[in-house]
C-alpha cells in the first residue's frame, strides 16, 4: 500500500455501478483502489486493471480488510425490488447485517462513508419506504447512517439513484433490470414485457451520470439528500414505445411503485448535471442490433 495514495474501497466494485466507479477511480494515480464483493450478481468479467479485489460479504468487512480506507463506497447491498420479497434472508444479510458491519468498520477507521441509498424511499409520496423488504432495508439503513453522523460523529454522505441503466447491466434471468432486459428480447425478436399496469414513472439515468455525483460527492459532500437522478421520466410503456418493439402486459407485482420524487437540488449545488438522455442510448443499441 502506497502511503503517499489516497487509499479508497468499494463495496460491491464487481457489480454493475461498482465496477464503473472502480474504472473511474482507478485512472487517478492518486488513489489505491480496493473492491470488496461477494459476487452475488456482482462478475469477475467486470474487473478492470489496477484494482485489488477482494471476495466476501460486507458483514465480514473488518477480517477481510486489513487496512484503513481514507472512504468506502458503499454500493454493496442487495438492490431489487420485486425479487426481495421471496430473498428476504439475503435481503436481511447483505443490508442489514452489512451495513452495521461497515457502519462499525468505518468508526473505528474513522474513515468516510459513502452510502448508496435508494429512491423508492421517495415513492408515491413517501409510501414506498415499506413498499418491500428491499425499500425498506434501505430507507431505514440511511436513518443508520444520519444517526451514526450523530452519535459517533462519522463522516457520511448519502447519495440516492434512480433506475440507472448503460453497460454491464444484467441482460438476464431473475436480476436483469428493465433496460438491459428489454435490448435482450429486442435482440432475440421476443415481445418486450411490461409489469402493469405500465404506466409507472420512472427517471432512467445513464451510469456515466452516476458515477460522475458518486465521485463528486465522495469529494466535497457531507450529509444526506445528495440524488443522483434524471429529470426526464418516462413510464415504462413510454419506454417500450421507444424500442418500437411488440408489447406483453404481465400481471401487477407487490412493490411496485408508481413515482418517485427526484430530489438532486444538494448534488447539483455540487456542479453535477445528468448529460446523457435514454432516448439516445436506445438508438445507439439499436445502432449495434441490440449488443
Amino acid at each position: 500500500m502506497d502511503i503517499n495514495k489516497k487509499t479508497i474501497l468499494v463495496t460491491g466494485g464487481a457489480g454493475f455501478i461498482g465496477s464503473h466507479l472502480c474504472k473511474r477511480l482507478s485512472k487517478n494515480i492518486n488513489y489505491e483502489v480496493y473492491s470488496l464483493d461477494n459476487y452475488f450478481t456482482g462478475s469477475e468479467a467486470n474487473h478492470v486493471p489496477n484494482v485489488t479485489y477482494i471476495r466476501g460479504d460486507t458483514a465480514d468487512i473488518s477480517t477481510l480488510v486489513k487496512f484503513i480506507p481514507d472512504i468506502v463506497y458503499h454500493l454493496g447491498e442487495y438492490s431489487r425490488v420485486e425479487q426481495s420479497f421471496d430473498d428476504i434472508e439475503k435481503v436481511w444479510r447483505y443490508n442489514k447485517n452489512g451495513i452495521f458491519a461497515v457502519l462499525e468498520f468505518v468508526r473505528k477507521s474513522g474513515c468516510k462513508i459513502l452510502y448508496a441509498g435508494s429512491s423508492t424511499k421517495f415513492g408515491d409520496d413517501g409510501l414506498g419506504r415499506s413498499a418491500s423488504p428491499y425499500a425498506w432495508t434501505k430507507a431505514s439503513n440511511t436513518e443508520l447512517v444520519e444517526n451514526y453522523g450523530t452519535w459517533f460523529n462519522v463522516s457520511y454522505a448519502i447519495t440516492y439513484f434512480y433506475n440507472v441503466y448503460g453497460p454491464r447491466e444484467i441482460q438476464t434471468g431473475k436480476y436483469a433490470t428493465l433496460i438491459a432486459l428489454f435490448n435482450e428480447k429486442m435482440k432475440n425478436g421476443e415481445p418486450l414485457t411490461i409489469v402493469s399496469p405500465g404506466t409507472q414513472k420512472r427517471n432512467f439515468t445513464h451510469v456515466d451520470d452516476i458515477i460522475d455525483g458518486l465521485v463528486l460527492v465522495g469529494e466535497n459532500g457531507y450529509g444526506d439528500g445528495f440524488g443522483i437522478g434524471s429529470e426526464e421520466a418516462f413510464s415504462i410503456k413510454e419506454v417500450a414505445e421507444l424500442y418500437d418493439g411488440k408489447i406483453e402486459m404481465l400481471p401487477e407485482r407487490r412493490g411496485n411503485r408508481m413515482t418517485a420524487e427526484v430530489i438532486n437540488d444538494k448534488t447539483k449545488a455540487l456542479g453535477w448535471s445528468p448529460k446523457k438522455r435514454l432516448a439516445d442510448y436506445i438508438e445507439e443499441c439499436r445502432g449495434r442490433k441490440w449488443l
